[in-house]
């Protein structure tokens, strides 16, 4: 067996590798079509702009040897972009050809809903079935294939319509979801691929387990749904939890205000044990990410995605798109930039222009300063003036796909969010915004959340074990709001 990783350019492959080095398939990472020709199984990966991504295939004759790899039977995996790819064409790049294997086109998903859509939803599959069964899967996508053409089997996602999240047919298994991100209901997805999924024991087990989910969730099947696979929690994005390991020479810290630094502990042991309490991403920031430091910086990312299979945002030093590139390659699947976005907005526009609003996260750390806030810059120590609301909306206008809004006043204290910032910022903008600062207890998640807040991130009430992240789900569960189990 040989997986044979297509590389266009533009996609999460650090990500891909580790999910299939976790189930002890061999890969190999190519732009050689004679490579992909001769492998028994093909992934197509993606992330970012459909143009440049068809740009890259055509460039080596990738998208050629794709469609040769269907036509001869050889099982092949496209992911996110990679199955939007394989359609005719997308909104996102008018005039562009796709590789056409899938009819239809690509649309924007609704601007009645948070976009991109970032997180964790639920794949609704369409019937039983011993490849594709129903769960919650990691997604990061503008577009959608609004229906499924003749001839192919489908799973479902709903965020502001109903959209297809999956496509199958015989050995060809396209997502819209990242399942080399979804955690072990992902790596099972990866396994039946693989294994031409003739398991109908794992697709029993793993149908009651959905059916689980949906007894303990209390929530209605989606509109319209007639058959028994139908039987889950309605799809819709869920809040998320996300740990922050700020990181110093290879050690994760933790301080106030940015202050009083203390050790908290390995970064990859903590973020493996985070996921294992059900954290739904990780972020990684180098507070002290220095030119000299970066190789560290590679590193502890590497050794991060060596052992997680969520999502991971990494920041801190990122001063220009190589930075940002290099991150993504070492495994990050988003980039945060702060102080050098704002000393040129235009990074911004550079970051999303090459790989996609959906990996561009913009950290603000915002002051409070008379009746509104300031950006800070430097890790807290450098006041810069501007207006948080204002840079906010101009940082999403440039292509920012995700805020990371740090209350300093509030960091590191456990006495609760800024409320009132999060109301301001999450009225603001368009896209998912993530709350940070001042997390002590659950109530200030709920209270987070209520504030307009799509995920939650916390550090020390979890580096410390006064909490853990199953603890606090259970608790938002109970509140009412939806989470990833």
């Amino acid at each position: 067996m040989q997986v044979a990783i297509v590389n266009s350019g533009v996609a999460n492959l650090a990500s891909i590798k580790s999910a299939f080095d976790a189930i002890g398939a061999p890969t190999t990472v190519t732009t050689d079509p004679a490579v992909v020709a001769k492998a028994s199984h093909v992934v197509l990966p993606g992330v970012g702009s459909f143009g440049a991504g068809m740009r890259a295939l055509r460039a080596n004759g990738l998208d050629k040897a794709v469609c040769e790899s269907i036509e001869k039977g050889q099982p092949l995996l496209a992911v996110c972009l990679g199955m939007q790819m394989l359609a005719e064409a997308s909104d996102e790049s008018p005039g562009v050809d796709g590789i056409g294997v899938i009819p239809g086109r690509f649309v924007s998903l609704p601007q009645s809903v948070r976009v991109p859509h970032l997180g964790w939803n639920y794949v609704v599959a369409e019937r039983h079935s011993d490849l594709l069964i129903s769960g919650f899967a990691a997604f990061a996508n503008s577009y959608c294939l609004a229906e499924p053409p003749m001839g192919w089997n489908a799973a479902w996602t709903n965020h502001g319509k109903r959209f297809v999240s999956a496509l199958f047919r015989g050995g060809t298994l396209a997502c819209q979801f990242h399942p080399e991100l979804s955690g072990r209901w992902g790596l099972e997805l990866l396994k039946r691929w693989l294994h031409g999924a003739n398991d109908t024991a794992a697709s029993a087990a793993y149908s009651g387990s959905a059916a689980s989910e949906t007894k303990n969730s209390g929530e209605a099947a989606p509109r319209g749904a007639s058959h028994t696979a139908y039987d889950a929690p309605a799809a819709r994005l869920t809040r998320r939890i996300i740990p922050c390991l700020d990181v110093r020479d290879g050690r994760v810290v933790k301080g106030i205000k940015f202050q009083q630094i203390r050790d908290a502990g390995d970064p990859a042991t903590q973020a493996a044990l985070y996921e294992e309490q059900g954290a739904d991403e990780i972020v990684v920031l180098d507070i002290a990410a220095t030119p000299d430091a970066k190789e560290t910086q590679l590193e502890t990312v590497r050794a991060v995605r060596a052992q997680l299979h969520i999502p991971l945002t990494v920041g801190g030093g990122v001063r220009d798109v190589e930075d940002a590139r290099r991150l993504l390659s070492a495994g990050a699947d988003k980039v945060s930039v702060n102080t050098a976005a704002v000393n040129d907005p235009l990074i911004i526009d550079r970051m999303a222009s090459e790989f996609g609003t959906q990996c561009v996260v913009l950290a603000i750390d915002a002051r409070q300063n008379g009746s509104g806030w300031e950006v800070l810059v430097s890790g807290g120590r450098e006041s810069t003036g501007v207006d948080t609301i204002e840079w906010a909306r101009e940082g999403v206008s440039r292509g920012a796909g995700e805020i990371l809004l740090t209350s300093w006043d509030r960091d590191g204290t456990r006495e609760g969010c800024d409320e009132r910032l999060l109301e301001s910022v999450t009225a603001t903008v368009s896209v998912p915004v993530i709350a940070s600062g001042g997390i002590g207890e659950r109530d200030h998640v709920v209270a987070a959340l209520e504030a307009g807040a799509d995920a939650v991130l916390a550090a020390s009430v979890f580096h410390d074990g006064d909490d853990t992240v199953a603890g606090v789900k259970q608790h938002l569960r109970d509140a009412g709001l939806a989470v990833r189990p």
